[in-house]
């Protein structure tokens, strides 16, 4: 086998969460080509994983819309006669497109582990996803379809100083700082502004931390609040791509953030993580360092992994200040 074709498109977290199965997919097969399809807008993070050969921008919207580019695109893939295609997204959407790309094998996930059962009708090979609840765990079994074994967690990421690394750097000084990230695209996944500028006031009290607060995509005024809420001790973070976010990530000596892409970002270049989680479940989707710390409501929730909540409030807002503020305390001296 020397033609590997993985696919997962989408969100940032879990094209994140792919990346320690192409790792684990190179390790085995050293010589082989491995390309990887994916949603346009994280094109730029595969840019930065060593070991992948052709990343693929792809939205299956443009097939349904009939764009002769999305068709073309298909018939590259079948062409390129790939020995197996790795559908990491278990969605039909997915499942169809990996049927599509003509490989002698099409790997998913079996019935019991797809969102999507009919996705199971796509595929010539299921293997045993494992028992482990995280969802790395389960792109790593996959594996065992093609005779991958080692299942190390890796994140061949190349990381760079770029103008807004440096930028951040210089805002917080000699001292090093602590990344917030308020933002989600699920409402339910955000925990209120003005807790984060508490947060931010108490890491700056009592560890003499400055805090850039992340933002993407009409988030600057949520992340605005944060900063007015944080008593001076907060500045708001450069505009990022998600390069930048990396290399940010990486210099934070802390990062606190809801379940959403920059979060695993930081998990994945080894940021030290407090993590709040509500309607999703950390076992599947959260940190994976043991280290890390996790404040969650899940158990709590009523409509878990709904995008919006139907309670009053989310159950998120059930996590307060101290309860953060002492989980930071402990994943700084777990770190050191």
């Amino acid at each position: 086998m020397n033609k590997f074709l993985i696919i997962r498109l989408g969100s940032l977290g879990d094209v994140i969460h792919g990346i320690p199965a192409a790792a684990a997919l190179r390790h085995r097969y050293p010589e082989a080509r491995i390309d990887w399809v994916v949603d346009p807008r994280y094109v730029g993070l595969l840019d930065l994983v060593d070991g992948i050969d052709a990343r693929i921008p792809f939205d299956p919207r443009d097939l349904l819309r009939g764009r002769a580019a999305a068709w073309a695109t298909v018939r590259e893939l079948r062409g390129a006669s790939y020995d197996a295609v790795i559908d990491l997204q278990g969605l039909l959407k997915s499942a169809v497109l990996a049927r599509l790309a003509g490989g002698r094998r099409t790997i998913g996930f079996p019935r019991p582990h797809l969102r999507e059962p009919l996705a199971r009708l796509f595929y010539t090979d299921t293997p045993d996803a494992g028992g482990a609840p995280h969802v790395i765990d389960k792109n790593l079994a996959l594996l065992g379809a093609l005779d991958v074994s080692d299942r190390r967690v890796r994140f061949p990421l190349a990381v760079t100083r770029t103008p807004a690394v440096a930028a951040a750097q210089a805002q917080a000084g000699g001292a090093g700082y602590a990344l917030l990230n308020p933002g989600a695209a699920w409402p339910n996944k955000r925990w209120p502004a003005a807790r984060f500028g508490a947060v931010a006031a108490s890491l700056r009290r009592d560890f003499g931390l400055r805090s850039l607060v992340l933002w993407g995509p009409d988030e600057q005024p949520l992340a605005r609040a944060v900063v007015a809420a944080s008593e001076g001790a907060a500045a708001l973070a450069p505009q990022t791509t998600i390069a930048d976010l990396v290399g940010i990530a990486q210099g934070a000596r802390v990062m606190i953030s809801g379940d959403t892409g920059p979060l695993h970002i930081g998990g994945a270049v080894g940021t030290p993580i407090v993590a709040l989680f509500g309607p999703t479940f950390a076992e599947r989707n959260g940190p994976w360092s043991p280290r890390d710390v996790v404040v969650s409501r899940t158990a709590r929730c009523g409509c878990c992994y709904e995008r919006r909540c139907r309670r009053a409030s989310p159950c998120i807002d059930d996590i307060g200040v101290d309860e953060v503020r002492d989980a930071v305390r402990r994943r700084l001296t777990a770190h050191g």
